[in-house]
């Protein structure tokens, strides 16, 4: 087990830092045109991974203004399934989250897991009052999965990001610390 205190665990799942040794396998996964329907990328090289992995390896989650990636394994199996991150807003109180699933891993309720853990991690050890996530109105999985954790449908912004090439709509799901549960105690 490691003593990197950004490190999350589930009965099933290692939530770690990203290191240069995912770039790639992240590279493959978030390539994968299926994946990339709902993001910010239409391709993803191995060398965008390794300048997130860059950008990301010193951080500390919590840190006003900056996102934090972690990658998502199989306990027990270095395989790496995805990847999930957190922003602290400028006020630190607020966050927004964002995770990626590779195509194979979908379907077996691995991004819940992932998500459930870091929102814990949001709400119990940094503190947090409201996070928040902001979904394609195309993307159903990624709704379900909001709806599945009880994240509150906010606001439907309509024409209002503009994404690969045209005007798309924005969803808004949140959730604030008094309304999610409590996690047992272990």
């Amino acid at each position: 087990m490691s003593s990197d205190p950004r490190e999350l665990s589930t009965p099933r799942l290692r939530l770690r830092p990203l290191v240069r040794a995912d770039a790639p396998a992240l590279a493959l996964l978030r390539d994968d045109p299926e994946v990339a329907l709902h993001q910010s990328w239409e391709h993803y090289s191995e060398a965008d991974a390794l300048a997130l992995i860059r950008q990301v390896a010193d951080g500390v989650p919590g840190t006003p203004g900056q996102w934090f990636q972690w990658a998502i394994e199989h306990r027990g199996d270095t395989r790496l399934l995805g990847d999930c991150g957190l922003k602290t807003c400028d006020d630190p109180r607020l966050g927004e989250i964002g995770y990626t699933l590779g195509l194979a891993h979908q379907g077996h309720g691995y991004a819940s897991e992932a998500v459930r853990a870091l929102l814990d991690h949001a709400f119990e050890v940094l503190g947090m009052h409201r996070i928040s996530a902001s979904i394609d109105v195309d993307n159903h999985a990624s709704i379900a999965l909001c709806e599945r954790l009880g994240l509150r449908r906010e606001a439907h912004h309509r024409r209002s990001v503009w994404f690969k090439n045209r005007w798309c709509d924005d969803i808004i799901y949140a959730v604030l610390r008094d309304e999610w549960p409590t996690p047992p105690s272990h």
